[in-house]
């Protein structure tokens, strides 16, 4: 019997032990590069964190004089007992609101997130933007004023008072009230300088005469002006003439849009159509409608200022990764919007490289003995 019959030839890539050996490599490589990951930090970091411990201090701040006044929290409808959830109907409630978005507004790492986007436009310390606001989404507005503040951007603001459900829509607590006290605690960089009722045509359509009157009283409380002519056209033209009056629009760095403020937003193109975040003047050209009103924002947009949108807040969130509707708020500093963690390329790119390297290596090997085996081996006759 010849050698071949005693020990049949196995080539090294059919022999279990290497099989084995490959496996348990390709196994240590796939451990080694799940578990090796690299944290790219927001190069915007400390002013997100900034940003949102501002807008967490005053909604603690705006909280204690919600409790000083002896007002309950309503628990079922804000579980986060932030004191900022407002009443399904009030005498200035001038729309329906939905809560979850009210309630996701008022998370203070929303304030990092509107950070995020004022990088995007490149904002920076000093310079001037727009702003315009309702009382529908007191979260989002402090969000925006906090985030101004971490950045020392200078934002010149004009408010429709009027709310929407679960808004700033308590009639002893508006959202010109919440904004006095965080201008007087130094959390906000200005108040707005003139108001409007808001609501239906920003004239408080729909409205009682009693809830238009409880905010003009509130307006003139204030002792800023107030916009209030006979057509909505006009009221948006006095917002232009007041901004214009400041600054040159096309000086502006920006115009911001919080709420859905029919004097901000006009009727000239479709609302839903436009998406949250940065927006520019091509995201309003496909949208229009014939005969409408073109709103604040969109003048804005047409004289090439770049602007935030902040309204339908579920797809905003998304944009930030952030959760809807939190229960409880999520800690400050944590998560996508601070830091990014990933997969290193790098090491994974290795350990790819090590197990197809070893796998090519065997093959071969396995090949070239095969060959010469071949070439070698004398088979005995059958005969």
């Amino acid at each position: 019997m010849n050698n071949y019959k005693k020990q049949p030839f196995i080539p090294a890539i059919q022999k279990t032990s290497t099989l084995v050996f490959l496996s348990l490599l390709s196994l240590v490589c796939f451990l080694i590069a799940i578990n090796t990951r690299t944290i790219n930090v927001s190069g915007s970091y400390e002013q997100k964190v900034q940003a949102a411990e501002l807008m967490k201090k005053g909604m603690d701040v705006l909280k204690g004089s919600r409790m000083e006044s002896g007002v309950f929290i309503d628990i079922e409808n804000d579980p986060n007992e932030t004191g900022l959830v407002g009443s399904p109907f009030s005498l200035i409630t001038t729309d329906e609101g939905d809560l979850d978005s009210k309630l996701t507004t008022l998370d203070p790492n929303l304030s990092a997130g509107i950070v995020d986007l004022m990088v995007q436009l490149n904002l920076s310390s000093k310079d001037t933007v727009a702003l315009l606001m309702t009382g529908s989404m007191p979260g989002a507005n402090i969000a925006v004023l906090t985030a101004c503040k971490a950045l020392g951007i200078h934002p010149i603001s004009i408010t429709s008072v009027g709310a929407s459900q679960w808004g700033a829509n308590q009639v002893d607590f508006t959202w010109l009230d919440m904004e006095k006290i965080l201008f007087e605690n130094d959390l906000i960089p200005t108040k707005s300088i003139a108001a409007s009722i808001g609501g239906r045509n920003d004239m408080g359509r729909l409205l009682s005469p009693a809830g238009r009157n409880i905010i003009t009283d509130n307006i003139q409380y204030h002792d800023i002006p107030i916009i209030r002519k006979d057509r909505l056209a006009e009221n948006i033209e006095h917002r232009m003439d007041i901004f214009s009056g400041i600054k040159k629009i096309s000086n502006y760095k920006a115009v911001i849009n919080v709420g859905g403020g029919v004097a901000s937003l006009g009727t000239s193109f479709n609302l839903r159509l436009l998406p949250p975040g940065v927006v520019i003047r091509s995201d309003i050209s496909n949208i229009g409608r014939p005969g409408g009103i073109e709103g604040v924002l969109s003048k804005f947009l047409n004289s090439n200022v770049p602007g935030l949108h902040i309204l339908n807040i579920r797809p905003l969130t998304e944009q930030f990764k952030m959760p809807f509707a939190p229960i409880p708020i999520p800690e400050i500093g944590n998560g996508s919007l601070y830091a990014d963690e990933r997969y290193n390329i790098l090491v994974a790119a290795l350990c790819l490289l090590v197990v197809s390297g070893s796998v090519f290596s065997v093959g071969l090997h396995s090949k070239r003995k095969i060959k010469e085996h071949l070439l070698q081996h004398e088979p005995d006759s059958l005969l």
